[in-house]
Order: structure tokens, then C-alpha cells, then sequence
């Protein structure tokens, strides 16, 4: 059985435990993390020393402490426990954070020293609860999911935004990405990106890369009256990014995208926050499994989610219900929630929702994902406010880019006119190949 507080342990009160009445939420930063701790240490052991070690604390009694010095230290006020292992909420005073430190010091503090403590055989930072005077340091997205919208004419009926990425991920010139970039947007995408290990390499350098895809995309418009955002990648070390940043956009770039992992939460809140630059940053996450994928140990894509929201991406990849990727795990019964679709989910909802003054971010599922299981991944992380990317679900459809980008189109109308793809597919020959081809591919992966 779960115990929901510290009140029945001997060692209840002190330096670093408090009761949750004491905890006011607009004075704290609030972090939860899973904890196994060691066999020689208790749950309540464990969570001193993480509350200690991230602030005033150390290994030993110190002749240095100062009565002065006990206000910054940090709570544990609340224990959820099971089997040994258990979920731990520690509460850390605003006046010991550094605001104009950004996120690099926060996350020194939640994230720092207490993932190598010997104490613990594991522990992961689940989630982060920020008050308004904390949050109130950031200007957040500046175009979020209206301004978005805005670009690509969807404000005033509302549906999911299809992407796509080029395909193959590297290797193709300048002239040939924008043909690619071309046909998927004549098929109906609304959007294309670089895949993330795509740059600025000299088989295809940014500069003629945004050239030859903008001039595509004028083309599209004059063909359909439909525009088109193509987010070029511009990640790369901190000097560079600024340098690829003005390529791009000096270039007719509609969108940049980073990868936010990579170059750090700074970097895109600098290009976030950089008044020069006034297209939508869209964020990819690779290398976040080594931090996300264990579900015992790390980060959770949530508390990266809702950092990225702090540091000014107007899109994020998040995951999806149905696709290639592996989903957020969660093994123990105590944390359940946090773990699976279900966690996906969480995290789409709190980015598509208010969050004090900061503009919504449009979340991103990416990853395996093809015609037969668009109906799924909607119905399990929301619509409208959704962008499906698909790269080899358009790019590998037996007719071509332009009949993939057909039959994801069609998909998705399946959905939201409430008509199975099946039955969607009699009319829509791209969609019907589309289903004879890949059929319902991990569709029923566990």
C-alpha cells in the first residue's frame, strides 16, 4: 500500500523535510522523481540526500553552516511509496535560483550531483512544477501553435498539420532536396523539414539548399495558393548556430529547427528570443533517449517538454501512440501514469495548454508513422492541434513522394470525417495502395 506522507516516520521533520501544508507552490520550484534507493538507505534517507546534496547539503557536518544558510535549503514534503521504491516530491526555495542563471542553473539544482549519488540505485526526474515568478523570466514561443496556423491558413478551421521530412536523410544535393520538397507539397503537406543529422554539409550547404527549396515553395503557392513552411536545420556548435541561423533566413528560410538536445536549452532560447529573427523554431529531440528511455533512470520528456516551452520552441517532437519509436517507460506500479500513450499524451496536453503568459507549443509525432495508423495516433494524443510528420510514409509509397503525401492527406480526412480508412479508400487510390502496401504495420506493437 502507497503512504502519501512523511508523518509516520521517526524522522519527519528537519533541515531538509517539511509537511505539504509549509510548501507554498508559488515559493517553490517543486521537482518529482522516482527513487529506488540503495538497500542500506530507507525512501525517506534518500529523499534528505537529494533534497541535501542539490542544496546546502554535503557528504558531512560542516563547520561552515550558518543559521543564515538554513532558508535555501531544500523540502521533502511528500513520499509516495511502494515495495521499496517510490516517488518523491522535493520542494526548492525560489530565492535559491538563480533567474538570471536560466535553465542551465535550474537544472544544475533538479538535475544535478543526485543522479551519481552511491545511495541511490536509481532515480528519475519525472516532472517540474514552476511557479508564475519563475516562469514569468521567459517570453516562451513566439509564434506558438496561432501563429502557426497563421502561416499555413489553417486558424479558422482547425485540423492537424501534416509534415514531412526529406528522405533519404543525407546524401541528396541541393536541387534534388527541393524536387523532394516539392512533390510532397504539391501532395498536401504542410510542412517540411531537414532531417536532424542534415546541416550544413558541403554536398548541401544551407545556403543553396534554402535557396532551391524556397523557390519550390514559391512555385507551390502560385499552383495551389497554399504556403508551405520548410524548417532548414541549423544545428551545429553555439558560434556556428547564429551564423547558420543568418544563412537560412538571409536565404528566404520559413522556419528554422534545432536540435534542442544537442545544442542546449540556451542556445534555442537565445535564437528564441533574438529579435532578428521572426520565423518559428522547430525543435527536434534526438539523443533525449539516453536520457528519457529508461524508466527507472533520467529524464522525463516531460520536464524537457515544458523546457523547451520556457526557451521559446513553437514545435516540439514529442512522440507518438503507433510508430517506430519506443514509448516512455514506466515499470513501476506506483508512477504507471507516466510511462506509455498515456504519458505521450500528458505531455501534448500541457503543451497545447495555458501555462501562465507563455504561447502554446504545437507538438509533433514522428516516427514510423504512415497512412493505416494516422487514426490511431490522433485518437490517442489529440487533435486538431497535432502535426503527423511522416518521412518514409510518404516517401516510400509505391507511387512516389506526391502520392504518399496524397494518402496522408486522405488519412487524416478519414479521421476527422469519421469514416474508416477502408471504406475512405474505395475513392482515394493513393490512400488504397497506401493500406495494400505497408497494411498496418505497428499497428499492434507492443
Amino acid at each position: 500500500m502507497a503512504k502519501d506522507s512523511l508523518g509516520n516516520s521517526p524522522v519527519a521533520r528537519g533541515t531538509f523535510l517539511a509537511y505539504p501544508e509549509e510548501i507554498d507552490p508559488d515559493k517553490y520550484v517543486i521537482a518529482l522523481y522516482y527513487v529506488e534507493p540503495n538497500e542500506n538507505t530507507t525512501l525517506e534517507e534518500a529523499g534528505r540526500e537529494i533534497a541535501s546534496e542539490e542544496s546546502i547539503g554535503t557528504w558531512t557536518e560542516i563547520k561552515t553552516l550558518r543559521e543564515t544558510v538554513l532558508k535555501y535549503a531544500a523540502k521533502v514534503y511528500k513520499i509516495k511509496r511502494v515495495d521499496g521504491s517510490g516517488l518523491i516530491y522535493v520542494a526548492f526555495p525560489l530565492d535559491l535560483i538563480d533567474f538570471e542563471g536560466g535553465i542551465s542553473h535550474l537544472l544544475s539544482i533538479v538535475a544535478g550531483n543526485l543522479f551519481g549519488l552511491s545511495s541511490l540505485r536509481n532515480v528519475r526526474l519525472l516532472d517540474l512544477q514552476l511557479p508564475k515568478d519563475y516562469v514569468k523570466n521567459y517570453r516562451g514561443p513566439k509564434f506558438g501553435i496561432k501563429g502557426v496556423r497563421e502561416l499555413v491558413s489553417t486558424i479558422r478551421e482547425p485540423r492537424p498539420h501534416l509534415g514531412t521530412i526529406v528522405k533519404p536523410k543525407v546524401g541528396l544535393n541541393p536541387k534534388e532536396t527541393a524536387e523532394v520538397a516539392y512533390e510532397a507539397a504539391i501532395g498536401g503537406v504542410d510542412f517540411i523539414k531537414d532531417d536532424e543529422t542534415l546541416t550544413n554539409q558541403k554536398f548541401n550547404p544551407i545556403e543553396d539548399r534554402v535557396s532551391y527549396v524556397m523557390e519550390k515553395l514559391d512555385l507551390v503557392r502560385e499552383e495551389t495558393d497554399r504556403r508551405v513552411i520548410y524548417a532548414v536545420n541549423i544545428t551545429s556548435d553555439y558560434g556556428e548556430l547564429f551564423e547558420n541561423a543568418e544563412r537560412a533566413l538571409s536565404h528566404g528560410a520559413n522556419a528554422l529547427m534545432v536540435d534542442v538536445i544537442v545544442v542546449g536549452f540556451p542556445a534555442l532560447r537565445a535564437l528564441a528570443e533574438d529579435p532578428s529573427i521572426k520565423v518559428p523554431i522547430h525543435v527536434h529531440r534526438c539523443m533525449h533517449a539516453a536520457m528519457t528511455r529508461n524508466p527507472k533512470h533520467g529524464v522525463h520528456m516531460m520536464v524537457i517538454a515544458k523546457l523547451v516551452r520556457l526557451a521559446g520552441g513553437d514545435q516540439l517532437h514529442t512522440g507518438t501512440a503507433v510508430g517506430k519509436m519506443e514509448k516512455p517507460g514506466a515499470q513501476a506500479q506506483v508512477y504507471k501514469e507516466w510511462g506509455g500513450v498515456k504519458s505521450v499524451r500528458r505531455i501534448n496536453d500541457f503543451l497545447r495548454s495555458e501555462w501562465y503568459e507563455l504561447k502554446p507549443v504545437m507538438p509533433v509525432a514522428s516516427g514510423g508513422i504512415h497512412p493505416a495508423i494516422v487514426p490511431s495516433n490522433l485518437e490517442a494524443l489529440g487533435s486538431p492541434d497535432i502535426q503527423i510528420n511522416a518521412g518514409g510514409g510518404i516517401h516510400g509509397h509505391p507511387w512516389g513522394t506526391r502520392a504518399g503525401a496524397k494518402a496522408m492527406v486522405q488519412a487524416i480526412e478519414a479521421y476527422l470525417k469519421g469514416i474508416p480508412l477502408e471504406e475512405y479508400a474505395k475513392e482515394k487510390p493513393e490512400l488504397r495502395e497506401a493500406l495494400k502496401y505497408w497494411g498496418y504495420k505497428f499497428l499492434n506493437q507492443k
